[in-house]
């Protein structure tokens, strides 16, 4: 078979809560239904994404994901934060909603996650094969990176970029970042 089209169906507590969320984002409402189940689907360009309502449902106790792979996570990262600034004032960087900075690694950005209001991880990442780390802090970074946004592990992802910037060995670029990462799991580990 080919031209198959797959569309997640993720939980939440309140599709109300989703749809706004993802409409600051950039998302249209598509499909919305109340009764017999809470349903609710949004889209932006070629992304889908479908939600059911869930009573008593736990956003921080949440388990589900999604990958959504774009050829340019720039774009896509500057629209989510422009809303998320006109909503909010500033990027959510902690917290349930909340969303990830994509990380220089190698001259190029990578990926970004966005948890919604469910406790979805929504993870954005780019379409090509990325290149292997080439100093010791730049795999301190991916390392970091994944233990904090693809695992939820701030403290541990902390530890990790602190041990190597103690022992910095890359460029003055790649150390300014890493210390505003640092700082960034700071404020999301002290809820700021």
């Amino acid at each position: 078979m080919a031209n198959e089209l797959t569309i997640p169906l993720l939980p939440c507590p309140s599709i109300d809560e989703i749809a706004s969320f993802y409409e600051m984002l950039g998302f249209s409402v598509t499909y919305r239904q109340t009764r017999p189940n809470p349903h609710v689907a949004v889209r932006r360009e070629d992304i889908n994404l479908h939600f059911f309502g869930m009573d008593n449902y736990d956003p921080a106790q949440s388990y589900s994901t999604c990958l959504v792979i774009v050829t340019d996570t720039g774009p896509l990262f500057e629209a989510f934060a422009a809303g998320m600034r006109s909503v909010h004032g500033k990027v959510l960087v902690s917290g349930i909603p909340r969303m990830t900075r994509p990380r220089l690694r190698n001259d190029r950005y990578t990926g970004f996650t966005v948890v919604d209001p469910g406790g979805n991880w929504i993870r954005i990442t780019k379409a090509t094969e990325e290149p292997e780390a080439r100093t010791k802090l730049a795999k301190a970074m991916e390392n970091a990176a994944r233990m904090a946004d693809a695992r939820g592990d701030e403290a541990q992802a902390l530890k990790i970029l602190e041990g190597a910037l103690k022992r910095a060995d890359g460029s003055e670029a790649e150390l300014a970042e890493a210390r505003q990462f640092r700082d960034e799991l700071v404020e999301r580990i002290n809820g700021s």
